[in-house]
């Protein structure tokens, strides 16, 4: 039989946000609102397809 657990686990998951840490004032917030980020996977995309022998699906990134 298995007795009491000696040592602890740490979690397995952890739940955070990214922008907890980063100031309200911070610069890159107020212009986040200004700038469009959306495409912007798609241009390493295209890259790394052209680089190699097989081009990426698009979920690849």
């Amino acid at each position: 039989m298995l007795g009491p657990k000696q040592e602890a686990q740490g979690a397995l998951f952890y739940e955070f946000s990214i922008s907890d840490p980063v100031p309200q004032d911070l610069l890159l917030r107020s212009i986040d609102r200004f700038v469009d980020l959306d495409d912007i996977r798609q241009y390493p995309a295209d890259f790394a397809a052209n680089q190699a022998s097989h081009p990426l699906p698009g979920n690849a990134l």
